[in-house]
């Protein structure tokens, strides 16, 4: 009775699967799927993996035997290691297989493997995408963060306060200080220019000059009546 079914089910599997299948032998054989998943590039290969079927004497009353593997010389992909996730993705056909006990369930558990593997595919492009939107979403808010300035508080505004006015203290003593020094260096050009007889006069000075011109003329005068009787 069970195999019967067996070759009942693999004819049908034939016809569904012209190309995708391979028999090792009376009670075994392989079908190939391509799942369509979201590739990172264009000219990416899709993924491929292969579902590995033996028939059990008892088959379908009893489970299949089942294997997940990748085709030789494979492509690694991002988002799917077979050798890694085969557990997982066999796992994931437990249900169907409970559910089936009894029935041809072959072309199902193909069904069941093809969505699960895209799924997960699906899964972890999804996480990454998520990731690379939070980080851009931090790079943005902290791009705006830099045109918001500083939230005004009344501690940050005494704080600026103090400073601003200590700045404008220190500006005006600057000014002060080079104001003096201009008009310092003013007033020693103005000493150093001969002053006039009104300047004299007005300062007191005029006697005392006067006084000084006289002792150097009489100086002179003594030092030329020495010469002359000398000469004599």
């Amino acid at each position: 009775m069970g195999r019967e079914e067996q070759k009942e089910e693999r004819e049908v599997l034939d016809s569904i699967f012209p190309d995708e299948i391979q028999d090792i032998s009376e009670t075994e054989y392989r079908v190939t799927i391509t799942l369509d998943v979201k590739k990172d590039e264009e000219d990416e290969d899709d993924p491929i993996m292969i579902l590995n079927v033996r028939y059990p004497e008892a088959y379908p009353d009893e489970a299949p035997q089942l294997d997940i593997t990748a085709p030789p010389n494979a492509p690694r992909y991002d988002h799917l290691d077979v050798q890694q996730d085969k557990a997982r993705l066999l796992e994931a056909l437990q249900p169907t297989i409970e559910e089936s006990m009894g029935m041809a369930m072959v072309y199902t558990l193909v069904s069941t493997l093809k969505d699960s593997a895209e799924l997960l595919v699906s899964e972890r492009q999804q996480a990454i995408q998520a990731l690379k939107d939070i980080e851009s979403a931090k790079a943005e808010a902290e791009e705006n963060r830099k045109f918001e300035g500083e939230k005004v508080t009344r501690e940050t505004f005494l704080a600026w306060s103090a400073r601003f006015k200590q700045e404008m203290t220190d500006e005006a003593a600057r000014k002060q200080m080079e104001v003096e020094a201009e008009e310092k260096k003013k007033r020693g050009k103005t000493e150093e220019r001969k002053m006039t007889g009104k300047e004299l006069w007005e300062r007191g000075l005029a006697g005392k000059i006067m006084d000084e011109d006289d002792e150097e003329d009489g100086d002179d005068a003594l030092e030329g009546i020495q010469k002359l009787k000398v000469d004599g």
